[in-house]
């Protein structure tokens, strides 16, 4: 069991600020449980001498008294602060590769005192810190301080700052050798951030495991330079270089002199003295990198449980197989079953020479859905070409085929249709879990035609968006916009999946669950072939992870652009971040129902 260790708590007159803050925390370092009064007294002068120093002064008077209490619990200062050291020269400088990187003199430019100014330890250290950290991360190894000093001179009120930092060579990135991976090595190579020969950043280390992170073939990933190796191989090169340089300048310098002689040509070529100065070339050094990986588990298996007022209790069962071969293909799986809605989906993924980025996708599904006037049984297959951009937009190329046997209101219909798509999609996001910025963005085409055979000829055309930004750090802004739009002369074969319906808690709250659609003459739902919602929500956090909310939604879908009303309703919420992500419970009232009220529930992230 640790001591318990009593410092001391002290008050400070004669001086404000940041010195008198400095001298209190030095003090509540000094433990008085296990000293002598005398040596409690020299410990508070001492240390209050120290924390003054830190800030110039030098030459201080310092009256200090005691609480009668054994051990002392209580101090207080008197203090005249005597004069204040200032700058009389600041000297920092360069040798080295550093001399040409940029950061290193951004860095020394930025030092925020100037000469004349009063003396402050902190800013001459973090600078020292701030060149020693950028010598590790930019990958000169061999850095060292040639100067470093600071000369104060009470007497004279003067300081002198001395820096000098000798970074050496720049080391460049060196051959990356990989241990453990079950994936063709080349899949690898293509991750790097870098490429053998440039020159090194640390920053470009963390980028390569992050990559190799995000391809979820590994358990586990470590990459490392091998300083211990590279920091010896440079020296027996450059001593080479350097006499062979002499012998060769020797002997141009006896050719010139026999061609004087004998009135001829020199005998060293123009090749021979090209040879001569690339020997003259300083050998780079280089940090070989070692990755080291284990093998993410083959089969993965998750389930998930949740609840919404719009399906009821809800649960995701998930098998999913990282990798199968050592090409890194993969395979997934997901069963989803809630009371409206039975889904099973399986994705096989082909990556391509960017893994991260580039993909051929295959998938394919069954789907049963009892909804409201909606019955549909429904198998899909599809072939998918991805690529994600640098600005993290995806672009998805698709040719998809679905059998639908439905009902929809008093239709019934088996349709086949093959169409093909293009879609594009970006989520950004901080904090996933509860974004405290976030945008989503997605839009899509898609096209289907009899001369494919296709039974259905449409054009279709999705777009929505999503924003959640922040004012302050307790108040937060939510808005969403949908929009659809369906092109065809036989809509009658056009299967629900492809129709448009809105309402619940996603959209418009106020309504049940995609309620909102247009109705045949016995008021079942037919679905539309126009969409439009959108919603403005406004957060405050109410105390720690309690937020409490207010909301307008608005939309509908419909056959005919301009309808006469959008169904509009408005209420009032509360949003708890829990542990397993945010829960949402709401209370809407419609405007187009007097006295009613709908409570809308649910659990999981908003993107």
């Amino acid at each position: 069991m640790s001591p318990i260790v009593l410092s001391i708590e002290s008050r400070v007159e004669g001086i404000e600020g940041d010195v008198a803050a400095n001298i209190r925390q030095y003090l509540e370092g000094l433990d008085a449980t296990e000293l002598s009064r005398s040596r409690v007294e020299s410990g508070v002068q001492r240390r209050a001498r120290e924390a003054m120093r830190a800030y110039g002064y030098y030459s201080p008077q310092i009256t200090h008294e005691l609480d009668h209490n054994d051990p002392p619990e209580f101090v207080e200062l008197t203090i005249e602060p005597g004069p204040r050291v200032a700058i009389e020269t600041l000297d920092f400088s360069l040798e080295g590769d550093a001399t040409e990187d940029p950061p290193f003199e951004e860095a020394i430019d930025a030092f925020p005192l100037e000469i004349g100014d009063p003396l402050v330890h902190a800013p001459y250290d973090r600078l020292r810190g701030r060149l020693a950290n950028l010598s590790l991360e930019r990958g000169y190894f061999d850095w060292r301080f040639v100067d470093r000093r600071m000369e104060v001179r009470p007497y004279d009120e003067s300081a002198r700052l001395y820096l000098r930092l000798d970074s050496g060579p720049r080391y460049r990135f060196g051959d990356v050798t990989f241990t453990g991976s079950h994936i063709e090595e080349q899949r690898l190579r293509n991750l790097l951030s870098f490429t053998p020969g440039d020159p090194y950043l640390a920053g470009e280390i963390a980028t390569f495991n992050q990559r190799l992170g995000q391809t979820n073939w590994f358990n586990t990933i470590t990459v490392r330079p091998r300083l211990e190796e590279s920091a010896s191989l440079a020296l027996p090169d450059r001593e080479m270089d350097f006499w062979n340089v002499l012998e060769l300048e020797s002997d141009y310098a006896q050719a010139i002199q026999d061609s004087r002689d004998a009135s001829t040509k020199p005998r060293l070529s123009e090749d021979a003295l090209a040879a001569a100065t690339s020997l003259n070339q300083p050998t780079r050094p280089a940090v070989p990198i070692d990755v080291r990986v284990t093998p993410a588990d083959r089969h993965q298996f998750e389930i998930g449980l949740g609840y919404a007022t719009d399906v009821g209790p809800r649960t995701r069962f998930s098998w999913k197989q990282p990798w199968i071969n050592r090409y890194g293909h993969g395979l997934d799986h997901e069963l989803f079953l809630a009371a409206p809605e039975q889904r099973f989906t399986g994705t096989y993924q082909v990556p391509l020479a960017d893994p991260l980025r580039d993909s051929y996708r295959f998938q394919y599904g069954f789907r049963n859905l009892d909804n409201e006037d909606t019955q549909s049984l429904q198998a899909t297959i599809e072939a998918a070409r991805r690529w994600e951009f640098d600005n993290d937009w995806v672009q998805t190329l698709y040719l998809r085929s679905t059998f639908e046997d439905y009902t929809q209101a008093d239709e019934e219909q088996q349709v086949l249709l093959l169409y093909p798509g293009i879609s594009w999609s970006r989520t950004r996001t901080r904090n996933p879990t509860f974004p405290t910025w976030g945008d989503r963005q997605q839009l899509s085409f898609e096209v289907s035609d009899g001369l494919w055979g296709s039974q259905a000829d449409f054009v279709r055309l999705t777009a929505d968006t999503q924003w959640i930004r922040m004012l302050g750090d307790d108040n937060r802004f939510v808005g969403r916009a949908g929009f659809g739009a369906i092109e065809t002369s036989e809509f009658n074969n056009i299967p629900p999946s492809l129709r448009f319906f809105t309402g619940g808690d996603r959209t418009v709250r106020g309504y049940s669950y995609e309620s909102l659609a247009p109705r045949n003459e016995e008021g079942e739902l037919l679905g539309g072939q126009q969409l439009f919602t959108a919603s403005v929500e406004y957060q405050r956090r109410v105390t720690g992870d309690w937020w409490g909310a207010a909301f307008v939604d608005t939309g509908d879908a419909f056959d005919d652009w301009g309808p006469s009303d959008l169904n509009t309703g408005a209420g009032l919420g509360v949003r708890w971040v829990s542990p397993v992500g945010p829960v949402r419970f709401d209370i809407a009232h419609p405007f187009d129902e007097d006295d009613s009220w709908r409570i809308h529930f649910a659990i999981g992230p908003e993107f």
